[in-house]
Order: structure tokens, then C-alpha cells, then sequence
């Protein structure tokens, strides 16, 4: 790989960003690899979640930062495998621009097999930040600095799922101390990386239903997206058979394996199958393991 060239940025400097350095105890320096450009920081949304990322919220995280990011919102994130992977690599994907905090040294790639990752935030127009220099290993004590960072890059905070003792909930706390709107994504209650999202929405976080309740508090117009979403949408379901808007319907509730739908449409298994296999390469549906999910 390309060796990438290291650069620092001191607190007095003008281009160190504004709203990181109004929060208590802002980093002294900054080590950074991109380019370092002050329109990256003038709108920036912090995308955190749970290391053990469900379906549910790997497809929430994509639909709602594919939306965000084409509207110029930089996406903020730790660059852990889970919530923070999806986030950053949904940005990119989207064209939009990302930026990854990381908990150790800035020559450290951490996790190392997201190194795919970290070259394409890069080569994207994303940045690459550290508080910390060289080859310092991440540390328990690294973690909370860089929540730090990245809750205070940021004028919101978003939040796809949540254990009750997640460092996803050490993120929010920062950002309510540095007085950040907090979203956050309902999810079932039975699951445990739904828990921590619930406790932030009984606490007065925002309940997000799509990207355009974030977009709105950016003061970013939705009309557009809206409009063209609702017209691909329609045009999409002029395309389906009536077998295949039955299945849709079912799916819309919850995601379901194919021998479940096959019992609740009475309909062999075997047309079934063929019908969602037609389904996903048309890309109207989605398969996780067993079950089958709407795009």
C-alpha cells in the first residue's frame, strides 16, 4: 500500500474545527491523513451503533445514511466493525464524504482488516483523525477519548442500536454534555442491542422514521428525495406480479423464511422460492440467512 502522508493541526490553528474546539477538553493536536478542507466540518452527523450489528440495523444504517450523505452531510464514526463499518462504508457508497476517528495512533489501521475501508475513505474525499501520533496501540482508555472527538465533530448524533452498556450510550453522553441533538432508531424490544436505543428515546432522544427527519433539522430541503423516492417506488410495484405483491405485503410487517411464507399464501414451496429468487434479482428484496427482507 501506498505510504500516505501524516499531517498535524494545532488547536490555536484557523482551519481546527470550530465546533471540537468549544467542547472541555478539546484536543490539544490533531493528527490527520486527507485532505483536510473546513467545509467537511460544516455539516456533520455522528452515526454510532452496536458492534454486533443486527440485519435490522445494517439495513436501517444503509437506507437512512445513503439518503443523508448525497445531501452533503459528512458522516462521523469510530471506525469499529458493527454500526461504525456500515455508517462510513455506506458514505462512500452513497458518494458522500466520511470521516473516521480513530482509538489509536494515526499510522495504526485498527481494525487492520478494514484497511479495504480506510483506503476508500481516502481516496473519497474522507479524513482519517487521531488524537493521538505514531503507532500507539488502542487501549480502554483510548475508546472514550475518541467518543469524545467524534460527538464533538458533530451537530447530532445518530443512533441505529444500542446495548444498555455500550460505549454507543458513552458517545451520547458526551454529545448531551456538548449540548448535541440526539436521534435514535426504534427497534424490537427483545432484542438486547435494541435496549440501549430505547433508553435514549425515553430520555428525549428523537425518534427517527427516515432520513428526512434528520435532514430537516440541517435545514436540508427532502421535497426532492421524497418526490422521487415515492415515484420509484410506485414504478416499482407496477413491475410485480400479484404473487409477488402478496409476498411484499407479508414482508412488509417482518422478515420471514420462504417455507412461512409458502404456508401463509398456501402456495408450494417450491413456487415460492422461485418467485423470491426472481425477487432479488430484480432487487426488491433482500436475504439474511433464512429469512427474506424488503430493500
Amino acid at each position: 500500500m501506498k505510504k500516505i502522508m501524516v499531517n498535524v493541526i494545532e488547536i490555536q490553528d484557523k482551519k481546527y474545527p470550530e465546533l471540537l474546539k468549544k467542547i472541555k477538553d478539546a484536543p490539544k493536536k490533531l493528527y490527520y491523513k486527507g485532505e483536510f478542507k473546513n467545509d467537511i466540518f460544516e455539516n456533520c452527523l455522528a452515526v454510532v451503533g452496536s458492534r454486533r450489528l443486527t440485519s435490522y440495523g445494517r439495513r436501517m444504517t444503509e437506507l437512512l445514511v445513503s439518503e443523508i450523505a448525497v445531501k452533503g452531510i459528512t458522516i462521523v464514526s469510530g471506525f469499529m466493525y458493527g454500526g461504525d463499518e456500515a455508517a462510513h462504508r455506506t458514505a462512500v457508497e452513497a458518494g458522500g464524504r466520511t470521516i473516521a476517528v480513530m482509538p489509536c495512533g494515526i499510522n495504526v489501521i485498527h481494525p487492520e482488516y478494514q484497511e479495504d475501508l480506510y483506503n476508500k475513505i481516502l481516496n473519497n474525499n474522507g479524513l482519517i483523525i487521531s488524537e493521538f501520533e505514531g503507532d500507539l496501540l488502542p487501549a480502554l482508555w483510548t475508546y472514550p477519548k475518541r467518543n469524545s472527538i467524534v460527538a464533538g465533530l458533530s451537530k447530532a448524533v445518530l443512533v441505529v442500536e444500542a446495548g444498555l452498556n455500550s460505549g454507543t450510550l458513552i458517545t451520547t453522553g458526551f454529545a448531551k454534555s456538548f449540548g448535541r441533538k440526539i436521534f435514535a432508531v426504534p427497534g424490537p424490544l427483545t432484542s438486547e442491542v435494541s435496549r440501549g436505543t430505547a433508553q435514549l428515546i425515553k430520555q428525549g432522544a428523537e425518534i427517527v422514521m427516515d432520513a428526512s427527519d434528520i435532514l430537516k433539522y440541517f435545514n436540508i430541503s427532502t421535497i426532492d428525495s421524497i418526490k422521487a423516492n415515492s415515484s420509484k417506488k410506485n414504478s416499482n410495484l407496477i413491475q410485480l406480479s400479484a404473487l409477488e405483491k402478496e409476498i411484499i405485503e407479508h414482508l412488509k410487517t417482518e422478515s420471514l423464511e420462504a417455507d412461512i411464507l409458502a404456508r401463509m399464501l398456501s402456495i408450494p414451496i417450491s413456487k415460492i422460492s422461485a418467485s423470491l429468487s426472481l425477487m432479488q434479482i430484480k432487487g426488491f428484496i433482500g436475504q439474511e440467512g433464512d429469512k427474506y427482507y424488503i430493500n
